[in-house]
């Protein structure tokens, strides 16, 4: 894995999303002055006001605003005075759009006063703000006693008492080990105070949705490599927003450490390290540790800027810069003192959402998980990647194995188990169906609009780079196929070379073994292909809808030659192609 590191960065890169041009071009250029909330025209608090609006709609519910700066950095600094006026200007500003105002830091130099503020809108219960965190790194990091900690409020004893509140079967309470994808919640209100208050030692999620206004969803997966396949699932399927990478001091940097940092830089979510267990840990073997992990992170395969987090203002200064990518932010914590454990709900309560949605587009949902509920029948979960899904609107659900896609309708809603009437892009959410069995569903399937006209594939290409392979990759090799929530193996018809070895990229023609899934262009993938290291996929790649004959004779033709080895992931994109222009040849 550390020899693929460098291959990763360098190849990887975000896909342009969609822009989406506003009607009407406002200037704000009279308002972007350091002085503009010093006192105000009524014109200018008109547009002070838009502009806020805007920014708070952009954040999904809050910003972070700076006083005594001006919007392009060329001056700095206020009176004592004309600080007081910015800030009971910005409170007005606030106050009118039903938003809390909360100091986050204030900075005296030569030049005067600058300050910044978090400006969170008062949502109503069924409308909070939702960022995921996926909770990776190797076993006995950590990862689930301190999500016990921050959720229950509880320190732990040093014996594992707080991750017992979190584990879903009896293996996982007999081990230790997590083998499941879980999840936990974290309540902030509007003013981010945590919110999260345990009833006899158990979480009620509804109380803690309806008091706040931003929730985090950390997703707890499993350590283990025995486990890696969940933990890739974890990663594709549940849409994270940022990925919480857990090292425990004592240890280091070891086992599926790496494995998970890779898979993180590969499918774009942005890092930050909890380095737990320091007070059990000797100071020189914490610095070691620390040196070890900075290299790594500042090395040609992550290009990351590492900031040792040990103040509120470094917290601050993390937060703000972190949705670029490029800044790793690094906590030093202890579950059983509690030591820096504040920064780190700081920290989490300043998290942006990435995903970005729009109201007017055709809705899109991805399944991850089905259930039959006594009562109440068929309910699916999964993520709203975009628009908006109302009760009772009628989406097409598929595709099944022939490649077809059925009508169906929508009879409840749930968020976090309580109801609502609605859910918007980015985020996840229940949906119980009417007049369907659980068996004719599966994970992978999606839930879009009829007016997406959506289309089944078998078939699909895509650029591959090989970061790390004991032997050689060549055609009707298989790999499984992870996508979003789809995962499913997949046979190489093709290559543009004959072998592929480590370090070798390729345009590759892949066809799915058991039925045709739903895919799209600009998707990324991970193709997992025994137990444990990488290849990395992305560019274009190019889907064909197939009839299903040739579908059925081509599993029944289909050898796989499976490797040994370690697993492997992979990155990737789609573009669709109609029957009648079927794939170059490459």
């Amino acid at each position: 894995m550390s020899g693929a590191g460098p291959i990763i960065s360098q190849t990887i890169a975000r896909l342009p999303e969609k822009e989406h041009e506003s009607v009407s071009i406002v200037d704000y250029s009279s308002v972007r002055g350091k002085n503009v909330l010093v006192s105000p025209s009524e014109d200018q608090y008109e547009l002070l006001l838009r502009r806020l609006r805007e920014r708070i709609q952009d954040g999904g519910s809050e910003t972070i605003f700076e006083i005594g700066i001006a919007e392009d950095g060329t001056e700095s600094g206020l009176k004592e005075d004309e600080y007081e006026a910015s800030v009971a200007t910005l409170q007005s500003l606030a106050a009118t759009l039903e938003a809390d105002c909360v100091l986050l830091r204030q900075i005296k130099a030569d030049h005067g006063l600058t300050g910044q503020y978090l400006v969170r809108r008062r949502l109503d219960r069924q409308d909070f703000l939702e960022i995921r965190v996926a909770v990776v790194g190797n076993v006995d990091a950590g990862k689930s006693t301190l999500l016990g900690v921050l959720t229950h409020g509880e320190l732990d004893n040093g014996r594992g008492l707080a991750r017992q509140k979190l584990f879903r079967h009896k293996h996982e309470a007999e081990t230790g080990r997590t083998s499941s994808v879980g999840n936990d919640i974290l309540g902030f209100d509007s003013v981010g105070n945590v919110v999260n208050k345990p009833e006899h030692g158990s979480l009620d999620w509804v109380k803690i949705c309806e008091k706040s206004s931003k929730v985090i969803t950390f997703i707890d997966l499993a350590g283990h490599e025995r486990y890696l396949k969940t933990t890739v699932f974890g990663m594709t399927g549940h849409a994270p927003d940022f990925g919480m990478l857990m090292i425990g001091a004592n240890a280091g940097i070891v086992g599926m450490t790496k494995e998970h940092l890779g898979l993180a830089l590969a499918l774009s979510v942005p890092v930050f390290v909890v380095v737990t267990k320091i007070d059990m840990c000797p100071p020189n073997v914490l610095q070691e540790n620390l040196k070890l992990l900075i290299r790594i992170l500042k090395s040609p395969g992550c290009r990351k800027v590492p900031v040792t987090v040990k103040t509120p203002d470094d917290v601050v200064i993390s937060a703000t810069n972190f949705v670029s990518e490029r800044l790793c932010p690094i906590f030093q914590v202890s579950n059983v003192s509690g030591e820096n454990l504040s920064l780190l709900k700081m920290f989490l309560n300043l998290l942006t959402a990435r995903i970005t949605s729009h109201d007017d587009e055709p809705a899109e949902y991805q399944i991850d998980d089905t259930y039959s509920v006594p009562g109440v029948g068929t309910v699916v979960s999964g993520t709203t990647l975009k628009g908006i899904i109302r009760l009772n609107d009628t989406l097409l659900l598929g595709p099944d194995p022939l490649g077809r896609f059925t009508p169906i309708a929508v009879k409840s809603i749930h968020r976090k188990r309580m109801p609502v009437r609605e859910v918007r892009g980015g985020q996840t959410a229940s949906f119980a169906l009417k007049k369907i069995k659980r068996s004719h569903i599966r994970k992978g399937m999606v839930m879009v609009a009829p007016a997406l006209n959506p289309q089944a594939c078998w078939e699909f290409e895509g650029e591959i780079l090989v970061l790390h392979h004991p032997t050689t990759i060549s055609s009707r090799y298989q790999a499984m196929v992870h996508c979003g929530s789809i995962r499913q193996t997949a046979s190489i018809l093709s290559m543009s070379q004959d072998c592929l070895r480590t370090g070798d990229k390729a345009l590759v023609h892949f066809r799915f073994i058991k039925h045709p899934e739903y895919i799209k262009p600009g998707q990324r993938m991970a193709l997992e292909i025994t137990e444990a290291d990488s290849i990395i996929e992305e560019q274009t790649a190019k889907q064909e809808n197939m009839p299903q004959k040739s579908g059925l004779n081509q599993n029944k033709k289909s050898r796989g030659r499976r490797g040994g080895g370690r697993s492997h992931n992979a990155i990737n994109s789609i573009q669709p192609l109609t029957e009648q222009n079927p794939p170059a040849k490459v």
